[in-house]
């Protein structure tokens, strides 16, 4: 393993995970290998992958592993890890999903702008390859133009993809005052709700891999689930955007 030389106190890499398979092995080890520290948030998972990333991180003191002894949803584990990084004293997470989608590789580009622009958070603008799941790549065209529409075209690139970096208080304020943002749900809601507080997004583009069964690919994506979820998060979110009309209108006017 390529370990860097020197953690960082203020970003982290945060990777909430939930029955992943063999896949999040690798990936814990890609991002290790591009930053330090690298924390594992273990959701409930009940396929052993909690023990294997337990004894990676026993060899290795920039690896913490965090095992919840039930499964809350990616949102919720998120948010537990945000506490325990503000405990800390870190300011920045950088989340990305468990089952090597993501691309570790652009761990530090990602973290460089957040490093420039401590304000804002950095949003992964996916780059699909040509055998990406067309049905994944057009539906996320919808919740993208809603998520648009509820920010006033604030500058949100993709509002699904889970390659960011956040700052960790305003995030964390907002999952504080409301009971949403605990599932499936997190990402889009959080872009929104980040938007909402004057937290400008920064854009950059990032290459997403689907993974097949026979590579070790783990989806727990339910098409009529989780698009009812998003159904009913920007119903929600829509309704939100009208009560805070005035408010956003005078911050575009301002040029704010």
């Amino acid at each position: 393993m390529n370990i860097p030389p020197r953690a960082s106190r203020t970003h982290l890499v945060l990777i909430p995970s939930y029955n992943p398979g063999t896949k999040v092995f690798e990936t814990v080890r890609s991002a290790r290998a591009q930053w330090s520290p690298v924390w594992v948030v273990v959701d409930g998972s009940t396929d052993a992958s909690a023990q294997g990333l337990q004894a990676m991180a026993a060899q290795d003191n920039n690896l913490q592993v965090i095992v919840l002894s039930r499964n809350v949803g990616k949102g919720a584990a998120v948010l537990h890890g945000l506490d325990l990084a503000a405990a800390q004293g870190f300011t920045h997470v950088l989340t990305m999903d468990s089952d090597g989608q993501h691309p570790a590789p652009l761990i530090p580009d990602f973290m460089a702008a957040s490093i420039a622009q401590p304000a804002a958070m950095v949003l992964g603008v996916p780059v699909f390859a040509a055998d990406a799941p067309r049905l994944r790549v057009n539906g996320r065209k919808v919740s993208n133009a809603w998520a648009n529409l509820e920010t006033l075209w604030a500058g949100i690139g993709d509002s699904l993809f889970g390659f960011r970096v956040y700052p960790i208080e305003p995030l964390r304020r907002v999952m504080q005052g409301q009971r949403w943002m605990r599932r499936f749900d997190f990402d889009p809601e959080a872009a929104v709700r980040m938007c909402w507080q004057g937290v400008k997004p920064v854009n950059l583009p990032a290459t997403v891999r689907y993974f097949r069964a026979d590579e070790g690919g783990v989806s727990h994506f339910n098409y009529l689930r989780d698009n009812l979820l998003l159904t009913w998060m920007h119903t929600r979110l829509l309704l939100g955007f009208i009560l805070r009309l005035p408010l956003l209108l005078a911050r575009r006017l301002r040029g704010a």
